[in-house]
């Protein structure tokens, strides 16, 4: 019976590498994996899902508005997927995750998402707060503060490093725009008491 898994955590713990790993067992054992992400996500060149470790893999690009069963089955037609690899899932739709579990569901294949749960401003992502109701499976992967303590927020900063404290929910970036931090930091940052 396949799963629907959410792997997330502030930015900085190892999403992509994690999932390039698991990509890389399935193919050692001679399984095929499909790799999924965001086009509005372009960091590491169209349709690339890139780790800070400098890895990085071919990966097939959805849009907002697209339909994932339907890409999913059509690129199915073509050869067999023994699991779906999707990163950046905060940028997934409410209807594109509902869309995901029926993939899982009705067509028995395993869907791995990775993202992360908030964005800058401590609100959840529409994706990232229907994959935490509704995922068969939730992992946590952790990352650390500056003081130490498990960094649960991404505080987005400006050039000058300050606090960024209104805005867009989605700004893409790295480390030159955000930084892992606990929540009484990002707290502290943001000027929340």
């Amino acid at each position: 019976m396949a799963s629907l898994y959410f792997t997330y955590s502030a930015m900085n713990a190892g999403k992509s590498t994690s999932l390039l790993q698991v990509a890389h067992n399935y193919e050692e054992r001679e399984q095929q994996v499909l790799l999924m992400t965001p086009a509005i996500d372009n960091r590491a060149g169209q349709g690339k899902i890139a780790s800070r470790l400098g890895i990085a893999r071919d990966a097939l690009q959805f849009s907002q508005d697209c339909d994932l069963v339907e890409m999913i089955l059509t690129h199915r037609e073509h050869r067999n997927i023994d699991c779906v690899l999707l990163d950046e899932a905060q940028f997934l739709t409410e209807q594109q995750v509902w869309q995901l579990t029926k993939v899982v569901d009705a067509h028995n294949i395993p869907v791995m998402c990775y993202g992360i749960r908030t964005d800058a401003f401590g609100d959840a992502f529409p994706g990232s707060a229907v994959l935490l109701a509704v995922a068969d499976k939730l992992v946590e992967m952790k990352t650390i503060c500056h003081c130490g303590r498990k960094a649960t927020m991404s505080l987005r900063v400006d050039e000058q490093g300050n606090a960024v404290k209104m805005g867009q929910q989605i700004a893409i970036g790295g480390n030159d725009r955000y930084i892992s931090c606990c929540r009484s930091h990002w707290k502290e940052a943001m000027g929340i008491r």
